[in-house]
């Protein structure tokens, strides 16, 4: 009987272990984020976010569209991906909002480079969203985006 006993007091031991689903730690995110800082980009470079910016804050899907390549892709959070200015133009088309560009990082290689930053609504806020720009160089020099890709800082729900 003892040994009945004790092998049954093992079995529930052991099963209380192996009934517990293996936690995985989530990591938590901080309150507060430090701000990345920005960099200071060539005039070149810095012209595709400032022409972002006024077609943006003006609501002119045709000026946002121009600059981008014209296959370019637009691929934003939670929605399926844009390609093509005329596609681009749809898509930004309609009323724009507050919106100030910064670099984090940036780099060309040839006729190619990308632009990594953070947007927030207003000139020296917080950042609330980040974004990639991946950019080809046009045949008359000026740079446009090949792709956009763009989220918020908050988390999804």
């Amino acid at each position: 009987m003892r040994t009945a006993l004790l092998s049954i007091g093992t079995i529930l031991w052991a099963s209380t272990f192996a009934a517990q689903p293996q936690q995985t730690p989530q990591p938590q995110l901080p309150l507060q984020v430090p701000q990345q800082p920005g960099v200071r980009l060539a005039p070149e470079l810095a012209r595709v976010l400032t022409d972002y910016e006024t077609a943006w804050r003006a609501g002119d899907g045709a000026a946002l569209a121009r600059i981008f390549d014209e296959d370019g892709f637009v691929l934003p959070n939670g929605a399926p991906p844009v390609r093509g200015r005329a596609a681009i133009g749809q898509y930004y088309k309609g009323p724009g909002g507050p919106l100030a560009l910064r670099a984090f990082a940036s780099a060309t290689e040839g006729a190619v480079g990308y632009i990594i930053g953070g947007f927030a609504r207003q000139e020296g806020g917080p950042d609330v969203g980040k974004f990639t720009l991946t950019l080809r160089k046009a045949a008359d020099g000026r740079w446009l985006i090949v792709s956009d890709i763009d989220n918020g800082n908050r988390p999804s729900r």
